[in-house]
């Protein structure tokens, strides 16, 4: 009999998208195939301490803060390279807790989905799912990420880059004459529409400025782009395929945090948008282009703004994209033909192949 791999589900975090982890983490425990995978649950609370968790609580998650990371095990834990195997580990007792084969983090925005967790599993020796420490740090950051797509010909909005040090010294005015009215302000490294607000006057910029800074010590000023929100799926490694492109229709003036993910009313998600077949193809080949740009790994969720001149510009890509119940990333596939448990199958068979492919790698000039 074929023995089970042990994957490690981590998920909570140090972050504002705290509880949207929780629930895309129950939703990918729910799918595992339990006849492969013995399922570790690791919960991060929100002072950044891991714990073995028993189960994700099962509570309603209609309204924000109802799930929790709880300590079942009186005892923080963390990960650590073995002889043969990477080592789940209680930091108090100093006892080995089990062994790990493969972590797949559903743990969004800072401290997660930005290369932190990814460096220590890295370090620990550990195949995980999604991308490597430098392309996930990347793909966080709005700001570098644009640079860099820029730098690639993928087509953005105009943008303001804004720096905590230099928040006594910005001229609304300039800011507005380089991005325009209406525009959107928004923190640099963080997700879900968290501290983002749209701006339509120059009186509301500096309130709407100061809020984004509460979030991150960067925030960016970008472009309001009249247009439909258009959303692909990438799935790979060196050689990604894209979903159908989906689209999101907000029913406010833009996709809120509410909205993503506790007012079942607050925007239509529509997993196969209506495009013509050369919008699609141009979808998905600039999905992958931006995929390669970055040098991700695994999975992505890339959005982009679509006007109505067939314009698409690249909005943001996501590395740990959302795994709720109404996530985009899970349902495009869906629609692709690719179900919930066979894509977490995929994306953890690319896990391990990268992490073997990254084996062969020399690390002594006499091996």
């Amino acid at each position: 009999m074929t023995a089970k791999i042990r994957i490690g589900v981590l998920f909570g975090g140090k972050s504002a998208e705290h509880d949207v982890s929780l629930q895309s983490a129950r939703n990918v425990i729910n799918a595992l195939d339990k006849k492969k995978y013995e399922v570790i649950l690791i919960g991060i609370d929100k002072r950044g301490q891991w714990y073995i968790q028993e189960a994700i609580a099962n509570i309603p998650h209609q309204q924000p803060g109802q799930l929790t990371v709880t300590t079942h095990l009186n005892d923080w834990v963390t990960i650590v390279p073995g002889q043969s195997h990477t080592l789940l580990t209680g930091l108090m007792s100093k006892e080995q807790i089990t062994t790990l084969d493969v972590i797949f983090p559903v743990v969004h925005g800072p401290y997660g989905e930005d290369g932190t967790i990814q460096g220590l599993m890295k370090l620990a020796n550990v195949p995980f799912v999604g991308s490597d420490v430098l392309s996930s740090a990347v793909c966080m950051d709005k700001d570098i990420s644009k640079r860099l797509a820029r730098d690639a010909g993928i087509p953005i909005p105009k943008f303001v880059t804004i720096y905590r040090r230099d928040l006594a010294n910005i001229k609304e005015e300039q800011i507005i004459k380089e991005v325009g009215l209406p525009c959107f302000v928004k923190p640099a490294n963080l997700g879900s529409s968290i501290g983002i607000n749209k701006v339509k006057t120059k009186t509301e910029l500096r309130a709407a400025i100061e809020k984004a800074m509460l979030f991150d010590n960067k925030i960016l000023v970008e472009e309001g782009i009249e247009g439909r929100e258009i959303e692909c799926g990438v799935l790979g490694n060196d050689d990604p395929i894209a979903s159908v492109p989906g689209e999101i229709i907000p029913k406010a003036e833009f996709y809120t945090y509410e909205a993503k993910y506790f007012d079942p009313e607050g925007a239509e998600v529509i997993a196969v948008a209506d495009l013509p077949a050369d919008i699609v193809k141009k979808v998905q080949e600039l999905a992958i282009k931006a995929f390669k740009t970055f040098d991700c790994d695994g999975m992505a969720r890339v959005d982009f703004f679509l006007k109505k001149d067939g314009t698409l510009l690249l909005n943001e890509i996501n590395t740990i994209p959302g795994f709720t119940r109404i996530s985009q990333y899970p349902k495009m596939w869906e629609a692709s033909g690719v179900g919930y448990t066979e894509l977490l199958d995929r994306l953890i068979q690319l896990a391990m192949e990268k992490f073997d492919q990254r084996q062969t790698i020399k690390v002594s000039p006499e091996d």
